[in-house]
């Protein structure tokens, strides 16, 4: 084990908004509001640039490269499947159409792996002011993957400076017993 201390969150580590992106992590079939919100911040920001990105847990990072791009491979090696390039440009293709009368300049990378881990590495790469997520989608099955697998926006809070916007894809009536 290293002795090694984490940099810590401080004044000194604070990134300017105005002057640096933010990293947005989204998935297929989630609701707009997750890209919209990041780009109402970028505008309120002066237009800064959004990097966009879909993390695949199906493949794991091979090689990490300066600009946020990763060389990524099948996790099965005996198994060929390139439905991740349909699924990139699909999730490209969506987010042109979203993001055209936006005027708010955009990438989009297809990362690996563990998202907290490959939206951290993305955020250190491209110096991000934060990160934006959403919350899980709504339904029964979120709940077990919350359990099973942890809150992605939680683990980013807890194992990396910048700070993480997280956008409410459903909420909870505290008018509705919950009883009921």
């Amino acid at each position: 084990m290293s002795n090694r201390e984490a940099p810590q969150p401080s004044p000194s580590r604070l990134t300017p908004f105005s002057t640096h992106p933010l990293v947005v992590a989204i998935e297929p079939n989630q609701p707009e509001l997750v890209a919209l919100t990041a780009a109402s911040w970028s505008q309120a920001a002066g237009g800064i640039r959004l990097y966009f990105a879909y993390v695949d847990p199906q493949r794991f990072t091979v090689e990490e490269f300066p600009d946020g791009t990763v060389r990524h491979a099948e996790v099965d090696s005996d198994s060929i499947d390139d439905s991740w390039r349909a699924r990139q440009e699909e999730l490209e293709r969506s987010l042109t159409g979203l993001l055209a009368s936006s005027g708010v300049p955009w990438e989009f990378r297809y990362l690996a792996g563990r998202p907290d881990r490959a939206l951290t590495h993305l955020a250190r790469a491209v110096d991000a002011a934060g990160i934006v997520v959403g919350t899980r989608a709504p339904g029964p099955g979120a709940r077990f993957l919350e359990a099973v697998e942890g809150s992605v926006a939680i683990r980013l809070s807890h194992h990396q400076h910048r700070p993480v916007l997280v956008v409410p894809l459903s909420v909870v009536d505290w008018e509705t017993p919950l009883w009921r």
